[in-house]
């Protein structure tokens, strides 16, 4: 079993949050899940600086994502 407070790959964090791997980096660019908090980039030197690997903290993660779902389906009755 997945523990919340685990720090999970992007792959391992998109099947535990049900998102796909690009929403979760949009999610990052856009500045939803914050670094710290959120996600880390490892610190891996073989693939520093071009295109680290991230890790997601599923407990912050999910917080947010369930946060903006509230928001999408509010909008969507609204809009009903």
């Amino acid at each position: 079993m997945i523990e919340a407070s685990m720090w999970l790959s992007e792959k391992e964090a998109s099947e535990v949050l049900r998102v796909d791997e690009q929403s979760l980096e949009v999610m990052r660019e856009r500045g939803y899940l914050k670094p710290g908090p959120h996600w880390r980039s490892s610190n891996d030197p073989e693939q520093l600086p071009w295109k680290p690997k991230v890790f997601y903290f599923i407990r912050g993660c999910k917080e947010v994502i369930e946060y903006w779902q509230n928001i999408d389906d509010s909008s969507a009755q609204r809009a009903a």
